[in-house]
């Protein structure tokens, strides 16, 4: 190997490696874990304990709290904790929310479902508002961390963290219970709230963290909870900004929806969908954030947005072509892999630019309203028309259709680099008025 290539090689990988990524990798492992405990790992146990099935699927109202979080994000940025307040907004929100998360796990931990149903459901929802407020501060202190020029590498350790998180904390749950019960495995997964409460009394309050004024009156009050939102809309573009966070998923959500759906009608086992879906699908998602991240650094914000937009919208057309060819193991894995790939850089460099939107000021409060906004379209769209479309057009035309919707945000993007709105609405986050060094090129 070249000098040359071995220098090439390391610029590639040291970013990763910078103490700012490792913590966004570090509190990306506690964001995930809440999700896995009332995701699947609760629906497994619902399931052992002889619960019926309508009312395990109806655990997942549990998430609804998730996109709810912007309704009190503003809290997190406002609000001054007594006595561990000393040590920093950031770091004393991480380290109360770290707790109360604890605190919902092992109090969900302790409950009985086939004794008292209504109480386990109650409990969950306790873990996905701990899990939520947790996500608001966490979020923040991510952003807040990474200089601009780290936000794509930051952003693809977050996710790594999160998948490790949230995977880790599923296997740990069902190695323990097998052995000694859930109870004993839901407490034992508690633990992984501690890396996020960890990084934050090591690394410290975040240098770019911004405190927002006290507020003390009523109207103060207010202006707390709409100052974020006022700050946005003030900014030029910021109309068209809001508009491309409603649509840019639309096709890649209603698509996503239906792939289990696509490859039982074509006949795949569950041996395949594993061995493709799971195996190949993961390995390619880990790929796709790597790559994120790296031509995140190489091309900036604008072009490495434009260019995942465009194969996340190319992705969806891979499984017209499945459809069409039937059941063919090396074109599922194709189209897996190209789907996963382009899925893990898209959310790189999709949540890098979403996260360069913030102002530091408001970081919780924007980031959990622009997330919330980024999939709340997709899903209503999707859990209405998704199975209509298919039985009225096939699958092929389907994904047609898919790939077809992804061209408005295709082309507002474009459209806002040309005339300049990326740059006159982005927040402070990313370098803009009063931030640092610039991020998009």
């Amino acid at each position: 190997m070249s000098e040359a290539t071995e220098r090439s090689l390391w610029n590639s990988v040291s970013p990763y490696l910078e103490k700012e990524s490792l913590a966004a990798f570090f509190v990306g492992i506690s964001s995930g874990f809440p999700f896995a405990m009332i995701g699947a790992t609760l629906t497994t146990r619902l399931a052992q304990d002889g619960i019926d099935k309508k009312t395990v699927t109806a655990f997942t109202l549990a998430f609804l709290v998730y996109n709810l979080k912007f309704l009190w994000a503003w809290v997190v940025d406002g609000v001054r904790l007594p006595l561990i307040g000393g040590l920093g907004q950031r770091v004393s929100w991480m380290l109360l929310a770290g707790l109360l998360v604890m605190a919902a796990v092992i109090n969900l931990a302790l409950v009985d479902p086939g004794a008292d149903i209504a109480w386990t459901a109650t409990s969950a929802i306790f873990v996905g508002l701990a899990g939520a407020t947790f996500d608001i501060v966490i979020d923040a202190y991510r952003i807040e961390t990474l200089k601009p020029y780290q936000l794509g590498t930051g952003s693809g350790m977050s996710q790594y963290g999160w998948r490790i998180g949230s995977a880790g904390a599923g296997a740990v749950a069902l190695v323990v219970a097998a052995r000694w019960g859930w109870s004993a495995a839901y407490m034992a997964c508690a633990v992984f709230a501690l890396p996020a409460m960890f990084t934050a009394l090591w690394l410290g309050e975040p240098s770019r963290h911004r405190e927002v004024a006290p507020r003390k009156g009523p109207g103060e009050l207010w202006q707390s909870i709409a100052g974020p939102f006022a700050e946005f809309f003030q900014r030029q573009g910021a109309l068209m900004v809001l508009l491309f966070i409603l649509v840019h998923k639309i096709g890649d959500t209603l698509a996503n929806l239906t792939f289990r759906l696509l490859f039982d009608d074509l006949g795949f086992s569950n041996d395949e969908i594993a061995a493709w879906d799971v195996g190949v699908g993961f390995w390619a998602y880990l790929i796709g954030i790597f790559v994120g991240g790296v031509i995140y650094s190489r091309l900036g914000l604008k072009r490495s947005v434009l260019l995942a937009l465009v194969l996340m919208g190319i992705s969806n057309f891979s499984f017209a072509l499945l459809a069409s060819a039937g059941h063919s193991n090396l074109v599922l894995a194709g189209a897996i892999g190209f789907e996963n790939a382009a899925s893990g850089f898209g959310g790189v460099v999709v949540v890098a630019y979403f996260s360069a939107l913030c102002d530091l000021r408001f970081t919780a409060a924007q980031y959990a309203l622009i997330s919330a906004g980024a999939s709340i379209v997709g899903r209503f769209v999707t859990g209405t028309t998704a199975g209509s479309l298919i039985e009225q057009m096939g699958y092929s035309n389907f994904y047609i259709l898919t790939t077809v919707l992804a061209l408005p945000g295709i082309v507002l993007f474009w459209w806002m680099a040309r005339a300049g709105r990326i740059d006159s609405s982005m927040g402070t986050a990313g370098g803009g008025a009063d931030g640092d060094a610039e991020t998009s090129h």
